[in-house]
């Protein structure tokens, strides 16, 4: 990483040169300004954008952001010291200043943010005097350095599960390794993700209570008839693993590697390859206490995330998937022979006259082609493509969608991610396909854009404290059940949209100090329109247009079933009474979210091709890849999924190249 960004800063510095030499040449035939400081603001994807501009006469000398509120290691340095990619609030005032012109490229993946930043320096301009069309020089294109280098190991996507697999290749013996990130910056839809990670904790599990409904969730599963030897044999591992935690008498919550993988195949309807389930349940724990090894922090405590199915949710401590993402940077920045290219694409794999894999073609921005060998191996991690209106119209072809047209259904994802890129990168190399047809959405998208931002953390980490209502102020839908019955459920509402309810008996009660998932404050959440916060339940019913009584009468109903814990929707997962005020509603709806289907791979993360062997030299891990999740993903696996195959995938290509 460290060479590459030595490169793209002497670039930077020689391009600068010749484009002062330029703009002192054009001075002349510019409006002067009147030099001083100005400050220029405008509209980016989260709030205001607001910069500092320094200028001379005929100069811009400096700029300098001073707020704004830009989604870290998308629109903003990820931390506040080291690797920070190129984000736009970080590069656009420099490459303005560089090359004294509006007209600088946006960053790949981030182009509300590189406008805003534009346009606040823009606008900074007119109130120095400037005629801002005076200001529209065309940037000469960086020439690349190179066209051609050799790692050990090239990693195609710098989302979650491609930095855990450069980590681990370089920790397991590679000496060199590259990551390409198409975007501006690593991260992928990691950064935007829930950050939730499941796995059985004894520790932290012991400080559960096994309540009846929970029993019976487990005597359900291990009774239901079995699809096969294989799923029999999961069963009765899990009945011994709970008959003897029954004569144990604990009360404490049961959980084990066998129940979790259980769950996880028969939460995906019992079609997943019921060894990758293993591969990802057995693992979990180990890559939990991996990524903690590098930095990596969770909350002390465990809980149920959406969708999750059981208490085995970490989360955590920092907003969405940022702490997931720094850890990964930060370490990589330590390691040498680890380099980053952000704002290149890979093209195609390489193969030689056998067929195997042998490297990668990829291209920048600026339509630089380069040719990466790898004499170890190239994995791809980038992603699913669920930002693929194409493939999702394609693939659809399951009966669980049938009556929805997904290519209308908004995406939680980024669209500058998830857009299937490595899955047909590796079908021209011979990779084959499983359960393409797979595809889960999530009711978390906000309702104004889709995605995975501002609500509050019981959203997805406490559904134990809240209840779905209807724009009727009816509940619908078991809240604690599987995200595909909820989502089905959500597009039969009206306006197929409905509210988180959470009341102040939870774990906040301030809702003027409490802070969204993503780091807003709920009151800021409330002047955009993203949550409503009232002091009683008539306010609240008046503020979302629905009957007060039929409102009343949902929550009366509801406290009720906590009482005696049964429930007329099935629900098992109860806590709080929902009793008093301020009550916050966070309108949702259902989003496309992962799609399960994708490269085939076997327990190593080695591609298949379609008679089943592996293809020597390509390796995957994360959504790219089918076969884990099924037919519907549980809360919580995918960034499982990340860790554990990444990781593995490290492994693996090191330890076939012994």
């Amino acid at each position: 990483m460290k060479k590459i960004m030595a490169v793209l800063v002497a670039l930077t510095m020689i391009l600068s040169f010749n484009c002062f030499a330029f703009a002192e040449g054009a001075a002349a035939e510019k409006t002067p300004m009147t030099a001083g400081s100005y400050e220029g603001s405008a509209a980016g994807l989260n709030g205001p954008v607001t910069v500092n501009v320094t200028v001379s006469e005929d100069a811009i000398k400096a700029i300098e952001v001073t707020a704004q509120q830009e989604t870290p290691g998308i629109g903003a340095p990820l931390t506040e010291a080291g690797y920070e990619g190129d984000t736009p609030v970080a590069s656009i005032p420099a490459a303005i200043v560089a090359n004294q012109t509006l007209n600088v490229d946006a960053v790949s993946g981030a182009t509300i943010t590189s406008y805003a930043v534009r346009n606040a320096v823009k606008d900074a301009l007119v109130k120095a005097g400037a005629n801002v069309d005076e200001w529209q020089a065309e940037v000469a294109k960086t020439p690349a350095a190179f066209s051609e280098k050799t790692y050990d190991v090239v990693v195609v996507g710098g989302g979650g599960a491609g930095l855990a697999a450069a980590i681990s290749a370089k920790q397991n013996g590679a000496e060199t390794v590259l990551v390409l990130e198409k975007n501006g910056a690593v991260g992928g839809d990691t950064l935007v993700c829930g950050a939730i990670y499941n796995c059985p904790d004894e520790e932290l599990q012991s400080q559960v209570v096994m309540s009846e409904s929970t029993k019976s969730t487990v005597e359900a599963a291990i009774a239901k008839d079995a699809v096969s030897d294989e799923h029999k044999a999961l069963q009765d591992m899990v009945a011994e693993e709970w008959n003897a935690y029954k004569a144990s008498g604990s009360t404490t919550l049961f959980d084990s590697d066998h129940w979790y993988a259980l769950q996880t195949f028969d939460g995906g309807d019992d079609v997943a390859d019921l060894e990758l389930v293993k591969a990802l349940c057995y693992n979990a724990k180990a890559g939990y206490d991996w990524i903690k090894s590098l930095g990596m922090e969770f909350n002390n405590v465990i809980g149920q995330g959406a969708g999750s199915l059981w208490q085995r949710t970490h989360t955590s401590t920092k907003q969405m998937g940022t702490g997931f993402i720094s850890t990964y940077v930060d370490c990589i920045a330590k390691m040498d022979g680890v380099d980053v290219m952000t704002s290149t694409t890979g093209k195609a794999l390489i193969t030689d006259a056998e067929g195997n894999v042998t490297g990668v073609t990829a291209e920048d921005v600026d339509g630089n082609a380069y040719t990466f060998t790898a004499t170890k191996g190239v994995i791809l991690a980038t992603g699913g493509f669920a930002a693929n209106s194409k493939m999702i119209a394609q693939y659809n072809t399951s009966d669980k969608w049938a009556a929805t047209d997904l290519t209308k259904v908004k995406t939680t994802n980024r669209y500058s991610c998830s857009q299937g890129d490595g899955i047909n990168m590796a079908i021209e190399a011979g990779a084959a396909l499983s359960q393409m047809d797979q595809i889960q959405l999530l009711y978390l998208g906000n309702t104004k854009d889709g995605s995975l931002t501002k609500y509050p953390p019981r959203c997805v980490n406490g559904t134990d404290q809240e209840i779905f209502i209807n724009k009727n102020g009816e509940r619908f839908v078991q809240e604690d059940g599987r995200r595909d019955t909820i989502c089905l459920a959500v597009l039969a509402q009206p306006d197929s949209m409905f509210y988180f309810l959470e009341s102040a008996d939870g774990d906040y009660t301030d809702v003027d100090t409490a802070m969204s998932a993503d780091g807003f404050s709920l009151r800021s959440l409330e002047e955009q329109g993203y949550v409503y916060i009232a002091d009683t339940l008539d306010e609240m019913a008046e503020k979302l247009g629905m009957n007060a009584d039929t409102l009343k009468a949902t929550v009366d109903a509801f406290n009720a079933s906590v009482e005696s814990g049964k429930d007329e929707f099935g629900r098992t997962l109860f806590s709080t009474q929902l009793t008093k005020g301020p009550w916050v509603a966070t309108p949702r709806t259902a989003c496309l979210h992962h799609t399960m289907g994708g490269v085939s791979i076997d327990t190593a993360c080695r591609v298949l091709n379609g008679s089943g062997s592996a293809i020597k030299g390509l390796y995957a891990a994360g959504e790219i890849t089918g076969g884990i999740h099924g037919a519907n993903r549980l809360g919580g696996n995918a960034v499982v999924d990340t860790v554990v195959f990444g990781k593995l995938a490290g492994e693996t290509v090191m330890a076939d190249n012994k």
